[in-house]
């Protein structure tokens, strides 16, 4: 194992993909954490907001304002803020760290553009900000232009096992969203393979209530979500136009997807159950050998066997996704399900699976732990 050591800092440390990067950077043999942020906690220590955290040695919460980068030696910071704001957060720090922003860049000047901002500080954003490559689409769906369209010229799209190559090369990765994960996973493999319909596939996930995150809001109080589930976002939800965006990428076309989210109570969790129509002479056995195919090496991602599915409780704390496949009982379709824990491959899991990417370690560096249960 290398020694090199990264040191990161963390934006955004007292919400929940804060906190579970916390978590899993401090058994990561490489990393060492040099800034934590929080506004409104500044002054305090990450432990009066987690105390699970009681026993690190861990930096002081400061507001964003406060941090000295000059002074600061810093490798990677990564980004958990609410959506919106982000991006000139970003462009401000990239700006401070020595990288030079052109935001009217035109796509002739994209070459001289990455030279410019190559530099040692990595940006790992978890946020919805940097994931739709159209600025246009972004606006549309965020109800406000983007604040950096020139560095969304060079944001890479975070989903590991897709995009391994130009994450090693990135200055800035913008990590997957969770319910996105869940769904392209499974789904890109065989768009690729030309097995399945593109305008023909349902989604329907169910997330845990951490997936909303830790602001207060009523509609996460105890009461409100304790005994029931409920659909919400229905037709209009934000992470609908990053699947299809991915999506289209692999079917090598536009599309358009049934997708609806769900919450349900429990902590945390995402399970996607997907319907699909067959294409050719595909059968629901040759949609699990595709994906046994894509998926077969890899570390994180594990197709079950043919007809069997998994539970959300099978990943809860790990970096791990499982994948079933199904025949339907209708003839030329098939159901996939599909399951992550949110805040680790649906965030900061994924987020230090990228880091050990962008800085050349294995990237289950500090991500072997296996999953909890009972």
């Amino acid at each position: 194992m290398t020694t090199q050591t990264i040191r990161a800092a963390i934006l955004g440390a007292s919400g929940y993909t804060g906190a579970e990067l916390v978590r899993l950077l401090s058994r990561h043999p490489n990393v060492e954490i040099v800034v934590l942020t929080a506004d409104r906690r500044a002054g305090e220590r990450l432990e009066t907001v987690f105390p699970q955290f009681g026993a690190l040695d861990l930096p002081v919460l400061m507001s964003i304002e406060e941090v000295e980068w000059a002074g600061v030696e810093v490798d990677v910071v990564f980004c958990c803020l609410p959506h919106g704001t982000t991006q000139d957060i970003i462009r401000g720090l990239m700006h401070k760290s020595g990288h030079t922003l052109i935001d009217e860049l035109i796509v002739e000047q994209r070459e001289d553009y990455v030279a410019e901002i190559s530099k040692p500080v990595k940006i790992i954003d978890l946020s919805a900000d940097f994931r739709l490559e159209d600025v246009g689409t972004y606006a549309e769906w965020y109800g406000h232009d983007h604040l950096a369209p020139a560095l969304q010229e060079v944001a890479v799209y975070g989903l590991t096992e897709l995009a391994r190559d130009a994450i090693r090369q990135a200055d800035l990765v913008a990590c997957p969203g969770c319910y996105p994960t869940s769904a392209i996973l499974p789904l890109a493999p065989l768009l690729r393979a030309g097995l399945i319909d593109p305008d023909e596939i349902v989604i329907d996930s169910k997330s845990g209530v951490t997936g909303a995150g830790r602001a207060a809001k009523e509609a996460n109080l105890f009461t409100e979500v304790s005994t029931g589930l409920h659909a919400y976002g229905v037709g209009s939800h934000r992470h609908s136009p990053e699947i299809e965006q991915e999506l289209g990428k692999a079917a090598g076309r536009p599309l358009t997807v049934s997708f609806t989210p769900h919450l349900i109570p429990i902590n945390r969790g995402i399970l996607s159950t997907i319907y699909v129509k067959l294409t050719g002479d595909a059968s629901a056995e040759t949609l699990h050998d595709a994906l046994v195919s894509a998926y077969g090496g890899e570390p994180f991602v594990r197709v079950l066997p043919f007809g069997q599915v998994p539970a959300s409780r099978h990943v809860l704390g790990s970096n791990h996704a499982l994948i079933g496949v199904a025949a339907d009982r209708r003839s030329g379709r098939a159901i996939i399900v599909s399951t992550i824990d949110n805040i680790v491959k649906g965030a900061s899991g994924q987020a230090v699976q990228n880091m050990n990417l962008v800085f050349g370690l294995p990237e289950t560096t500090g991500l072997d732990q296996q999953p909890m249960f009972p």
